[in-house]
């Protein structure tokens, strides 16, 4: 297994890999077919595997006690269904417990190539990222085996996604396929998260509260014979939902809790410019129509004006948004080297 090649003529790199100590989430619901597959090929230098029994009909974590030998393995069962999202949860927090310094989730359905875990660790390991995202969207040509309808999907989830989080730089929020540092998880308000299929978009809007610096990694999806459990056309509505909430509470803790700035005000004033502007222009508007009798020009004025500085206003707060995405990672700089371990913690 190989470093990816941008730091892979590193030393740093390589002992910083090979000594943290990596473990992987995967949450376990009717993958019996793919489990042990998916096991089988994540890297030997991986510290620990929590296999997430989630209440499986399947019974995942017995038929991998039974079918899979691996040391590395601990096995998490669930007396309920709990979700994917509460099925990571318990795997952060054992891992965690444990002394993970890096946390990876992955699926066990095969969807993911557990041979792209260097490529999802070591951003976080060289002090670039506190957390790491797949992307499917990277290749134009992969993009073309990916189904039509989870294409669409997904490209709507998307852009719901940058409102609410904040990281208007990221795509594919749905992405399974993640990493974590121990001390960014450790600030995360767990009982807060979204335990179901909004997780991952959940999990990047706590992100931007604590400021963390998340990066895409590309990657490519298999897509098999396995059925996927996400729905777009049933949470399609919920989604919407949760992203306006989020947003609302992305505003509000970033722009007047924690900080006022320029933007603070020109969100505020744009929004109620837009609103007379719009209010007044349909009251004169009704107003003719009934009389027959045009309005003035200052009239029309009175109602373009507005509008146009409130949109002008608008741009300005959306643009001061998009150029807060977080670019510090909280975990790094004097506490690099104090998750670093030598042989004797393996």
């Amino acid at each position: 297994m190989s470093i990816p090649d941008s730091h892979s003529n590193t030393p740093q790199c390589k002992r910083d890999y090979f000594d943290a100590r990596i473990a992987v989430v995967i949450p376990c619901y009717k993958v019996t077919q793919q489990i042990a597959e998916v096991v089988s090929k994540i890297p030997a230098e991986v510290w620990r595997v929590y296999i997430i029994d989630d209440a499986c009909p399947e019974g995942s974590g017995d038929f991998v006690r039974q079918h899979v030998k691996d040391d590395r393995i601990h096995i998490i069962r669930h007396s309920s269904n709990r979700g994917v999202g509460g099925a990571v949860i318990s795997g952060y927090l054992a891992a965690i417990a444990d002394g993970a310094d890096v946390i990876v989730k992955i699926d066990g359905d095969g969807q993911m190539d557990p041979e792209l875990i260097p490529s999802f660790v070591e951003p976080i390991l060289s002090g670039e990222a506190n957390y790491t995202k797949g992307n499917r969207f990277f290749d134009l040509e992969q993009i073309r085996s990916m189904p039509r309808v989870r294409l669409f999907g997904n490209t709507i989830l998307s852009f719901m996604a940058k409102f609410s989080t904040g990281y208007w730089n990221l795509f594919d929020p749905t992405n399974g396929y993640t990493a974590i540092h121990k001390d960014v998880a450790k600030h995360l308000p767990f009982h807060k998260i979204s335990s179901r299929y909004f997780f991952e978009t959940d999990m990047l809007f706590r992100l931007n509260t604590i400021r963390s610096v998340v990066l895409d990694i590309p990657m490519d999806a298999h897509y098999g014979d396995e059925t996927s459990n996400l729905k777009i056309s049933n949470v399609i509505f919920e989604f919407l939902f949760k992203h306006i909430r989020n947003y609302l509470k992305r505003i509000f803790y970033n722009y007047y809790l924690r900080d006022l700035s320029l933007a603070s005000i020109e969100l505020p004033i744009g929004l109620v410019l837009i609103t007379f502007g719009i209010s007044f222009g349909a009251y004169h508007w009704m107003e003719s129509s009934q009389t027959m009798v045009a309005a003035s020009s200052g009239t029309v004025m009175l109602a373009a004006l507005p509008i146009l500085v409130g949109f002008q206003l608008l741009m300005a707060f959306l643009g001061h948004d998009i150029a807060s995405v977080p670019t510090r990672p909280m975990h790094m700089g004097r506490q690099r080297t104090s998750f670093f371990t030598n042989a004797s913690r393996r």
